[in-house]
């Protein structure tokens, strides 16, 4: 896989550590909650694979492309939620698919202050490479700068909302107090 485009972005949760669960968070988050953490969020909606594991469905209009990501979650920890999706993706009446990983991290930084970590790292597909192999080396830079400078926008624009949205429910003890 090659590495397309990658950011991180971070927002503070004021509130204990040991209230927050951000791997329940994320798969128990409603689709208005989810629809008001970005502009460019439209839906989401949990399932099960074949094999048990929890998945996040997310569909999203990034710069006038339309993501379907199917998040199989590979680790699902209090403080770790890590996921890894084959997106659809569809651009200029073309649909590809992009592997999309998401990590959400949980940090804390004194008794009452977290830090929530939104890393996103897209990659090439197979069936995407064979889309933008005819595109010249100039193409491709550019192609990759703009996909990038798309996904940093967005990360920061819906990490402050996710971490608004945990801090909420953390403080309301949504997911019970815990100790680890």
């Amino acid at each position: 896989m090659k590495t397309l485009a990658e950011s991180i972005a971070t927002s503070l949760i004021y509130a204990p550590f040991e209230y927050i669960d951000v791997s329940q968070w994320l798969f128990t988050l409603r689709n208005n909650e989810y629809i008001e953490c970005s502009k460019d969020h439209l839906a989401v909606g949990n399932s099960i694979t074949q094999d048990g594991k929890r998945m996040s469905i997310n569909v999203e209009q990034v710069s006038g492309n339309l993501l379907v990501q199917k998040y199989v979650e590979e680790i699902g920890q209090k403080s770790l939620c890590r996921l890894v999706s084959l997106s659809d993706f569809f651009t200029n009446n073309t649909k590809t698919k992009l592997e999309i990983i998401w990590e959400l991290k949980l940090d804390k930084k004194s008794q009452n202050v977290c830090e929530l970590s939104n890393h996103v790292i897209v990659n090439s597909t197979n069936d995407f490479s064979k889309l933008i192999e005819k595109l010249s080396q100039q193409e491709l830079d550019l192609m990759k700068t703009s996909m990038t400078d798309n996904l940093v926008a967005h990360n920061e624009e819906e990490t402050p909302m996710f971490a608004i949205n945990i801090e909420r429910k953390a403080l309301g003890k949504v997911w019970g107090l815990v100790f680890l």
